[in-house]
Parts: structure tokens; C-alpha cells; sequence
């Protein structure tokens, strides 16, 4: 079984601290950025950053959803962590100032893969599905702190 990562990046035009805040709203702005791949999506303890509990479902492919129950930490300044209790994958958020009023958020989430051909497959096609989701999350982004 294999280390399987996946890594998507987006400059948007807005302070990274207003950027921040937004990714950290799991109670109100979370749910506003997440694709049609995400369902029953429910906030279970807190809402702001650290101290979260949510929950989701993820539909990577058409026969492949993951029930999602993430634990959200806040280890150092501008870093959101989601540890899923149901499975080894962590998500995680970063926030950096990118020049005069821009942001860079990088999002990398890593799991353990499958062994096997399935994990040969795994590791070569999920980066880019997942890499797609959360393409579209970071233009949802974009748009609802650049306004």
C-alpha cells in the first residue's frame, strides 16, 4: 500500500486573511464552495476552524464515495488540517500572502492507497479527479472573496 497525494493550487485576489476566515467558515462559507460531489454535508461541533467537526460525503467517481467525518486543527498560522476519523486521509489547507492584496492557497490531501494493481490505478487516476474537485472549490473560493 502506497502513499497516494494530491495537490491543487490557486492565486486569488484577496488578503489571506480574508481568505483564511472564508476556508475556516465551516458553518456558513464551507458549504457555499463544495461541488456536486459533496452530500450530506453537516456541521457536528464548532463551525470556525479548529475545534470542527464535519461531516460529508465525497463522490470522487461514480462508484466511489467516501463517508467523511473530519476533525479540523489549526497547527500553524494560515494551515487548516482535516483528519478524516474514518479512513488515513488528511486534507490540508494552506493560506500564503502572494504579493499586494493576493493570496496562494494550496490544498494536498494524502491517504494510504490501495496495494495491488487497484493501488497502481489509484494513485495514477485519483490525484487528478480529486485534483478536478478541488480546482472547482478554489474558483468557488476565488469568486466568494473577491467580491
Amino acid at each position: 500500500m502506497a502513499q497516494v497525494e494530491a495537490t491543487t493550487e490557486r492565486v486569488v485576489a484577496a488578503d489571506a486573511e480574508k481568505v483564511f476566515d472564508a476556508l475556516a467558515d465551516y458553518r456558513d462559507t464551507r458549504q457555499k464552495l463544495l461541488p456536486e460531489h459533496f452530500s450530506e454535508y453537516e456541521v457536528r461541533e464548532g463551525g470556525d476552524g479548529a475545534g470542527t467537526l464535519v461531516h460529508w460525503k465525497l463522490q470522487a467517481t461514480s462508484k466511489r464515495i467516501r463517508d467523511c467525518l473530519m476533525d479540523v486543527s489549526e497547527p500553524t498560522d494560515g494551515e487548516l488540517v482535516e483528519k478524516d476519523r474514518n479512513s488515513s486521509m488528511v486534507t490540508t489547507w494552506r493560506v500564503t500572502p502572494a504579493g499586494e492584496g493576493r493570496s496562494r492557497v494550496v490544498v494536498t490531501t494524502t491517504w494510504t492507497g490501495a496495494g495491488g494493481i487497484g493501488g497502481f490505478f489509484e494513485k495514477t487516476f485519483a490525484p487528478k479527479g480529486l485534483g478536478r474537485i478541488y480546482d472547482a472549490m478554489l474558483a468557488r473560493l476565488a469568486a466568494e472573496v473577491e467580491k
